[in-house]
Parts: C-alpha cells; structure tokens; sequence
C-alpha cells in the first residue's frame, strides 16, 4: 500500500506508514505467501469460486467523480500517488463533509491494531463520533493475531457490524464467510447511488473492482498505488563520499557490490536483494495469487515458469556466493534490515517506499549526515524495467449481512468521513485528533502531544481512505522524490491479466504454490540449487498447477480482464 505519511516525525507515524512497513510490506512481497485463498467448488469458474469483472462488474461499480476540494502540488501520473508538499494551516483547511451523514445510531466496529488500544470514551473517540453523528463502538485486536480472531469470530453468529478483513488474512475459511456473511452495499453505492457519498465517490474505480467479492459489492476499499512499492535504498551519504553512482544494471551492481563490501570492517555492500532482482528481472508480482498469471503469447503462464524468475534467482545468489551481502541476511530473523542500513553495515536494501521519509526523520536528531535515496530500478544489461502493478486495495471493510439499513447508512457516513482528502478538517481530526488536546501546529505543522500518540490510532482510519496520496510538508523534497519514483517506475508498468481482481481460487488447489518462497530463499542462500526450481515446477504442475492453469484460463474467457 503506497503509504500516507505522518506531515511531521515529532507526530510519530501514522496507520498509513506503520502499515506499509510492516504487515503491508511483507503481504505485499511474499514470493509464495497465499494472500488469495479459496473458499472451495469444483474447476468450473463460479459465483462462490472465480470472479467479477466486465461488464456484470460495470452495473456493480460505484461512479467514479474525483475529490477538487484540495488539489495535489504534484498531480498522480503513471498509477503514482498524489503528492502534497506544503503545510495546511487550519485556518486554510477545507471542508469535504459539510454536514453530518450519521443519524445517531451505534456501530459495532470489529479491526486490527497495532500497540495498545486507547479507553472507549476518549476525547478522539467522543470528537469524531459527535463530528460524523454516529458512536462507533470499537472492538479492537491484536493485529499481529488478528486472523486467530477473525476466523474465530466468523465462524460464530455473533458477528460485529463492521469488521475490517486485511487482504493477507484472507486465507482459508475467511474468504467464503465474507460472500455469505457480508452485506452486499451495492444497493447504496453502486453507480450513482455513491454520490451522497462524495469522499467514497472519488475512490478509484480500480479500487472499487477489488471490492468485488462473490459477485456483489461488499467491501469499502483502501486505495493503493499499482506501483511497485519496493524500492532498492541506497546510503546517498555515503555514495557521494566515495564518488560512487548508482548502478544501472544486474552486472554494474555485483561489480559495485565487490568492490564496496569491507567485511572485515563490517560493512556490506547489501541486504537480502531477492525483491529488487524479482523487479529488476521482469518476474510477474508475487503479491497476489491471481497476479501469478499473465498471457504471454497466447498462453496462459504462471510466474514460477518464466525464464525471468529463474534468472533473478540467479543473481541474488550471485550476491550471496560473493559474499557481499550481511551474514544476518544469509541466517534470516538476524535483526532488522533497515536498522543495518541506518548503521552503515550494509549500504543498500530493498523495502517499502515509506522508508524513504521514516528513515529520514529518525536519523535527522542521531545522525545528521545520513541521507537516503531510492535507485530506479533497472533491467538486464541496462535495459528498461519491465515491472507489474501491483493490486490497487489489500484492505477491505465489511458491513453483516444481518445490519439494518440504519446502521449500514451510519457505517457509510463514518467511511465517508474518513475517506477525506489531505487538505481538509476530517483528514486532520482522522489523523491527529482534536487541536489543544491531541496535538498543536508547530512551523504549520501538526504535531502530535503525548496524548495524541496514546489515544490517535489507526481505528478510524482503516474504515475509509481516500485515493492513495504521499504528504510530507517537513521534507518535501522527499515528497516530492517520492512520487517521481513512482512516475518515473509507472512508465514502465504493465497490468497483467488478473490485474483489480479479486479472484477466489477452488479449494483443491489453495495451497499448491506455498512452498515456493522457502524454496527461493533456500536456492538464493546456496542450500539448494536453481535445478531444484524447475523440479518443483514440474511438481507443482502435475499436483494440479496445468488444471489451475485450464481453470483461470476458462476464468479469463468467461469473465474478461479488468486490466485497462
């Protein structure tokens, strides 16, 4: 998910970027991990197994009509997010929800949470509720065990009103519970339907297409950038010391990574690379399931089978047999990467593009010399990239099957309020809370106090979000770096076939893929050899991968691409 970021460090980050760093970033880039799973039926594309596309899925799709309330400094181009490079003051702050939507009623609302919950009844929590006219009752878990509990809670008859599904907890059982236990909100949003509510009308039709489960609407999307949203860091700092420049291929880098490794003074060249080589080598996005498949020449294939993916897998374990990636990567769970990166062991690493600003401002007070930049990522032999979208929505809100009309319509006014533009009074009272209580504006700038940071979290924000956006008015230079990254690797960005979908796969065949990803870090790391890949390929094709390839083959034909 591109990231959303805290305007300023001393505000401590945001739902936005501690997702995007953590659950979101590794859901985002797990090589085999199922973040799709199947909710069962037989090889024939169904309602309850396949997907919604064309045009059952145009009379399903809510209107789309784009949020001028604020307009971006840097406008999105190539799938990239919009940037925002200067400080709203309040009293230049806009209004997107002139009047409340609530009607008075209580929500039951059911979502994961990092850290500690703040006490029911806080000032946050009593200002937004009098704000939207609805009290959100909030039932908060554990994010880091949330699909204990969501599996645990759909199971029984007593599901919340509302309840926040990530898109790496749709796995086993989860996905058939959301058709047959989720209200189906097409009544309320499809078409123009949408437009009582504007801040949910200006989410992005691609986003509304991954809300689409079982053939109906029943999810509130949250937005993402397509682009690739893992970037190869680099120590500028440091670069410009040694009169470096970036690489600007696979070779230029080992070279460079052999001649920047000191081991014995403890320094590496990199991290683990396997995500930049998948990227660097054109191999198909491993985020989703349904984006292992492309047609490529007519036929239907599967990324496992492409000479690319082989490829990258070579040059990462390149890196490995030279030496000049840390040890800690070579033994996995050593640490972090990025904390190696910000002492200077390692001079690279790949990872979500909201470190580029997280970084940056917690090094500004310790380290003042430090400076982080992100490499365009390049292609064999210094080719342009061939890169892959990625899905543009991995979170999703659902309202029960059993809520009445009254309460979904309050849902929907929350969602709408939280689905507010950067630049507005709802976007600041989401993110930072009540001014005075929550926070003050330092240099123009929202700062959080020590009362904001225990009691502002994610809670309200994972209901709604409005299309995807990058603000850093503190460093807009790394806004606006930000974003360019994503245009200049946008260009260079195709949708594959299954691109917007949400696509659930027949039970028989869930699990087939999932020992892949060990499999990988195995052969990067010389415990297995490349060889080893084609065998499991071979495998895994007649366990059932040729019948799953006939099954989404039929699903493409029946149901079309939504990949414009």
């Amino acid at each position: 998910m591109t990231p959303h970021s805290s305007p300023s460090p001393s505000s401590g980050p945001s739902r936005r970027s501690l997702l995007a760093s953590t659950a979101v970033a590794a859901a985002a880039v797990a090589g085999g991990a199922p973040l799709l799973a199947a909710c069962g039926g037989d090889a024939r594309p169904r309602r309850k197994d396949g997907t919604t596309s064309g045009k059952e899925a145009a009379g399903i799709l809510p209107a789309y009509v784009p949020q001028t309330v604020v307009e971006p400094d840097i406008p999105p181009r190539n799938g990239s997010s919009a940037g925002f490079t200067a400080a709203v003051t309040a009293a230049a702050l806009k209004t997107s929800v002139p009047s409340k939507l609530g009607r008075g009623g209580t929500v039951r609302v059911m979502a994961p949470l990092w850290g500690s919950p703040p006490k029911s009844g806080n000032p946050w929590y009593t200002a937004m509720n009098d704000a939207i006219g609805v009290r959100v009752e909030w039932q908060n878990q554990d994010g880091n065990t949330y699909d204990e509990k969501l599996g645990a809670v759909l199971a029984s008859s007593d599901i919340p009103d509302v309840v926040v599904v990530p898109g790496w907890n749709l796995t086993g059982k989860i996905p058939s519970a959301v058709n047959a236990k989720f209200a189906d909100l097409g009544p309320y949003l499809s078409g123009d339907r949408v437009k009582d509510y504007p801040n949910l009308a200006a989410v992005p039709t691609d986003a509304w297409q991954r809300a689409l489960f079982g053939g109906a609407l029943r999810g509130i999307p949250m937005p993402a950038s397509y682009v690739t949203n893992i970037a190869p860091f680099y120590r500028r700092d440091v670069f410009a010391r040694r009169g470096w420049t970036a690489p600007r291929s696979p070779e230029e880098f080992l070279a460079w990574a052999k001649e920047a490794t000191d081991a014995k003074g403890k320094v590496w060249a990199c991290d683990d690379m396997k995500w930049t080589a998948f990227n660097a080598f054109g191999v198909l996005p491993g985020s989703d399931k349904a984006l292992w498949w492309n047609m490529a020449d007519g036929r239907l294939v599967n990324r496992v089978e492409t000479p690319e993916y082989l490829e990258a897998l070579e040059w990462t374990r390149k890196l490995y047999a030279a030496g000049v990636v840390h040890p800690d990567a070579f033994a996995q769970n050593q640490g972090d990467s990025g904390n190696r990166f910000t002492a200077g062991q390692v001079l690279v690493y790949n990872n979500d593009l909201s470190h580029w600003y997280s970084k940056t401002a917690e090094q500004a007070a310790q380290n003042p010399e430090f400076r982080i930049a992100a490499m365009d990522i390049f292609g064999p032999g210094g080719a342009d990239p061939e890169l892959y979208a990625q899905q543009p929505a991995n979170i999703f809100t659902f309202v029960s099957a059993k809520a009445p009309e009254a309460v979904v319509r309050d849902f929907l006014a929350v969602a709408n309020f939280c689905a507010a533009p950067y630049g507005t009074k709802e976007r600041v009272l989401t993110d930072y809370g009540v001014e005075g209580t929550h926070f003050t504006y330092r240099d123009g700038l929202p700062v959080k106090n020590d009362t904001g940071l225990n009691q502002v979290t994610s809670a309200f924000d994972l209901t709604g979000d409005p299309a995807p956006y990058i603000a850093h008015p503190d460093h807009p230079d790394i806004t606006r770096a930000q974003v360019e990254w994503q245009q200049r690797m946008g260009a260079f960005t195709s949708k594959t076939s299954f691109y917007g979908l949400t696509v659930t796969e027949p039970s028989q065949w869930t699990n087939l893929a999932d020992g892949f990803e060990q499999l990988e870090d195995d052969v990067v790391r010389g415990r297995k050899k490349v060889g080893d890949v084609q065998q499991a390929v071979s495998d895994w094709r007649s366990r059932g991968g040729d019948k799953l390839r006939d099954w989404y083959r039929r699903l493409l034909d029946e149901t079309g691409s939504a990949a414009g």
